[in-house]
Order: C-alpha cells, then sequence, then structure tokens
C-alpha cells in the first residue's frame, strides 16, 4: 500500500523473513475500542462487583438489621446477619457458576456480540433491584441483585474472551485478549475507588453505590453495537461469507484483511462437517484432552493459587507496618492500582516474551513470595523491619499474579480450540473457575485457624505444582494460528503414541 493513502490507525506491517507471513504488530482504532466496548460491559464487571461490595458491609449490617427490628420488633440474632451476609456475599459465585454454564450456549444461538449485549439485562435488572432494597426495606432484593450481577459476570467472563480472541488477529491475539484480565483489575480499582467515603462509601449513599454496575451496561449497550459481530463466527458457524468480509475490514483494514481472511477459511475447511461441541462431548473426545486437562488446571489454579489468601491478610500487614485504620481502604486502592498496572504490563510484554514465559514465570516468581511471606510473617514481632518486609511481600505477589497467571490463562482457554470447541471449552473452564473460588471462599477461612501463616506452604505447592505443569506439557502459542496451535499438539501426540492404523493422528499430547 503506498505510504501516502495509509490511515494513521492502520496496522504496521512488517515481512517475517523466517515464514513468509505478514504479521500486524499495531491494532486499528476500530480493532481497539470494539476490544473495550465488550470488555466494559464484560470482565469489568466481574471484578467491579467483586470490590464494590466490601466498603458497604457495615451500612448494609445496620439495614438488615433494622429492617428486622422493624418487621419482628426484635433485633436480628449475630448468626442469623451473618448467615445473611454470607449470602450476600456469596450468591454471586452461585450466580456467576449458572452464567458460565449458559454462556458458552447463548454465544452459539445469539453470537458473541449478540450474548454480551443481552447479557446487559441481568445487570440492569440487579441495579434496579439493589438500588430499591433501602427504600423498600426489602434485603431480600439485594441476595437476587447480587445474583443476577453473578449471572451477568459469569456470562461476561465466559462470552467476553471468545470475542476478543475471535476479533483480533493471529500477531495480536495476546495483546487484545489481555483486554479480559486489564478490564478485570480496572473492574476492582474503580469499585475500591467508589467505595472511598468521599465519592459513594458514605452511609446514605451504598444503596446508590450498588446500583453504579448499570453505569457499565448503559455504556455497552451504547457503544458496542457500533462494530461488528466476530468475523470467524460469521463465517464457520453462520457461514455469512459477506458479514465476514465486512467485519474484516472494519476490524482489521485492507491492509491485513486477505491474511486474516486466508486463516478462518483454513480453519473452517478443517472444521467441514463438525459442528459445535457440548461441554460433556469434550470430556469424552480423546484428541482433545490434555487440552481440555490443561485449561481445568490452569483455571483452578488461578482461584487456589494465594492471591485471595493475599487479600485476606492485607489489612492486617497494613496494620502492623502502623499504617491507621483509615488510611487502610487507600493503601488497599494501592493494591488495586498494582494489579491493574502489572496487567497492562503483561499486555505489552505478552507479544514479545510469550505466553509460557509469562505464566511460567508468574507462578515461579509466587512461590519466591510464597516462602518469604511465611518468612515475614512467621517473625514478624522480632523486628521492626518485618511488617514492612511483609507489605513489601503483599504487593510483590500481586505484582506476581498480574503478570503471568492473573492475563494468560483466559488467553491460553481462547488459544488451545478451535471454532467448533471453544465456546464448549470457556463454559468447562469457568465452571471450574467459579468453583474453585467458591471452594476457597468456604475453606481458606478453615485453613486460616488451623495453620495460621503457614496455610502460604499450601500455596507455594500449588504454584511449583502449577509452574511446572506449564514448563513441561503446555507448548508456546505466541504468533501461531489455531490450526498451528492443533498441529502442535498433534506433533507432540504423534511422538508420543504414534499414528494409528488409518493414518489419523490424534489430536492430543502426552506427559
Amino acid at each position: 500500500m503506498p505510504k501516502e493513502n495509509r490511515d494513521e490507525y492502520q496496522p504496521l506491517l512488517i515481512k517475517d523473513v523466517k515464514d513468509t507471513k505478514w504479521t500486524c504488530k499495531f491494532p486499528n482504532k476500530s480493532l481497539l475500542l470494539a476490544a473495550c466496548a465488550a470488555c466494559i460491559g464484560g470482565t469489568f464487571q466481574y471484578g467491579y462487583n467483586i470490590s464494590v461490595i466490601n466498603a458497604p458491609t457495615v451500612y448494609v449490617h445496620n439495614f438488615i438489621n433494622q429492617t428486622w427490628n422493624k418487621r419482628y420488633q426484635t433485633d436480628i440474632a449475630e448468626d442469623v446477619l451473618t448467615l445473611l451476609w454470607s449470602t450476600i456475599v456469596s450468591i454471586f459465585t452461585l450466580g456467576g457458576l449458572i452464567g458460565v454454564s449458559i454462556g458458552g450456549t447463548l454465544s452459539v444461538k445469539l453470537g458473541r456480540k449478540g450474548t454480551l449485549l443481552t447479557n446487559n439485562i441481568f445487570a440492569l435488572t440487579a441495579a434496579l433491584l439493589m438500588g430499591l432494597s433501602y427504600p423498600t426495606g426489602l434485603f431480600e432484593l439485594l441476595i437476587i441483585g447480587r445474583f443476577l450481577t453473578g449471572m451477568n459476570a459469569g456470562i461476561g467472563i465466559c462470552v467476553q474472551p471468545l470475542y476478543l480472541g475471535e476479533i483480533a488477529p493471529t500477531a495480536l491475539r495476546g495483546i487484545t485478549g489481555m483486554g479480559t484480565s486489564v478490564f478485570i483489575t480496572l473492574g476492582i480499582l474503580t469499585g475500591q475507588v467508589m467505595g472511598l467515603k468521599e465519592l459513594l462509601g458514605r452511609e446514605e449513599y451504598w444503596p446508590i453505590l450498588l446500583s453504579t454496575t448499570c453505569i457499565p451496561a448503559f455504556l455497552q449497550l451504547l457503544i458496542l453495537p457500533c462494530f461488528p459481530e466476530s468475523p470467524r463466527y460469521l463465517l464457520i458457524d453462520k457461514g455469512d461469507d459477506e458479514g465476514c468480509k465486512k467485519a474484516l475490514k472494519q476490524l482489521h483494514g485492507m491492509a491485513s484483511y486477505d491474511g486474516e481472511r486466508e486463516d478462518i477459511e483454513k480453519e473452517r475447511n478443517n472444521l467441514v462437517g463438525f459442528k459445535a461441541k457440548k461441554p460433556w462431548e469434550l470430556f469424552t473426545d480423546r484428541s482433545v484432552r490434555w487440552q481440555l486437562l490443561t485449561i481445568m488446571f490452569l483455571n483452578a489454579a488461578q482461584q487456589l493459587n494465594g492471591i485471595n489468601a493475599i487479600y485476606f491478610y492485607a489489612d492486617y500487614v497494613f496494620r502492623q507496618a502502623g499504617i491507621p485504620n483509615d488510611k487502610i481502604p487507600y493503601v488497599t486502592v494501592g493494591t488495586g492500582a498494582c494489579e491493574c498496572l502489572t496487567a497492562l504490563t503483561c499486555g505489552l510484554l505478552i507479544e514479545s516474551l510469550g505466553r509460557k514465559v509469562l505464566i511460567t514465570g508468574g507462578y515461579t516468581l509466587m512461590s519466591v513470595c510464597c516462602i518469604l511471606f511465611t518468612l515475614t510473617m512467621t517473625f514478624q514481632d522480632t523486628s521492626p523491619v518485618f511488617p514492612y518486609l511483609s507489605m513489601a511481600c503483599v504487593f510483590a505477589f500481586i505484582l506476581s499474579f498480574g503478570l503471568g497467571p492473573g492475563g494468560v490463562t483466559n488467553i491460553l482457554t481462547t488459544e488451545l480450540f478451535t471454532q467448533t470447541s471453544r465456546p464448549a471449552a470457556y463454559m468447562i473452564a469457568g465452571s471450574v473457575n467459579w468453583l474453585s473460588f467458591f471452594f476457597i471462599s468456604m475453606v481458606f477461612p478453615f485453613i486460616v485457624i488451623g495453620l495460621h501463616q503457614y496455610c502460604f506452604l499450601v500455596f507455594l505447592a500449588i504454584c511449583c505444582l502449577v509452574a511446572t505443569y506449564i514448563f513441561f506439557i503446555v507448548p508456546e502459542t505466541k504468533n501461531k494460528t489455531f490450526l498451528e496451535i492443533q498441529n502442535v499438539f498433534q506433533s507432540q501426540n504423534r511422538k508420543a503414541c504414534g499414528v494409528d492404523g488409518s493414518g489419523t493422528t490424534l489430536l492430543a499430547t502426552s506427559m
């Protein structure tokens, strides 16, 4: 293309001498905006609704107690109050599990974009119910609202990475897919900031605070319709050749249109006669056995690696370091900002260093942090230096998590499967992730009671195990098309198991 005809937002094309492919190094404006529009109503909602519930804890307790007193002319029992509050918080997880279990099916029937837009119904309804809970005196509306926000988050975290992975060109799939973790951390940070007393953290504002989940939903409903459906979904699932062509031109520009269209055509030809698979079909399909095991293992580890424990201990560590109680929320915002910046850094590094280096390195650094945190917590009272070392370990652990496991896990779920298997894979991976989230929420308090700071030795074992598994089993997927990644698994399986009598290579890897 002549230099004078290039749009300022067009991708820069660089000739790859090794494989004679033109690869796209910078996304154009349309692709960036489409990714942001998908994320703001997708995984941003997940992060936001996890963190925003923390600020009004005391105020919601007071509201429940007052409502109970008006209804029954007696104060609520402490254990009943604890049960109701735990239900309000944890019902989000149940909603998320249900949401992720239907997200893949909806993405096939309604399309990736169509599902994301429809998903906002849950967020808007939840915002309305939670906002009405105080004026109506019905704390039950908080439970229903949190359940619906969970469903919204579950569908979003299942379908949004699908959309990002399918609209991005091969050379930018990693950095585009990092939008998932960047917006999760941005949602967490935004929830922490909105909960400060200077904004909506006062008692009279808590219903408004919980209702702000409607804002990202409205933004997505306004912006996302301006961008196309996933080109892969249009061509492979719907056979819409013209729609695919139009979508590719809008998202990638004319400069990289031909190369991306060729990749999608190859994948479609490879999947002729195949239909979108159901989750239970993946469990019986030997060709994706190791891919499935990998994403289940990584998604479980994402919740069980100790990141939740670090946040649990953070307040105690900050108090020990001499930070006043009224200043701790601001330091907590600092941890959110730390994780957000690390996710952005991971996005900048993922196409140069690759997925495998980042996620293996992240888990390795987390293992080191587990050892150091256990030591500093053990000797917390022996020297005034140790509380500050513990605080440094908190930030180091969060940085390590954001550098790899927090961002790369979702990208690998996209890349290890082809079009017909991907929605079902996300349903399985998401279900494992939410179940692990629920499990650690229920079990972690008992682990802390039994082991105290030595609970991090359990997380040390998990991080070491995951790092070892990734190093030996998971191939690098950087700059590979979905079919090339599939062929890597075929090649590894052929070395271990050979080719069957019919000459068909089984698509699996060997441990």
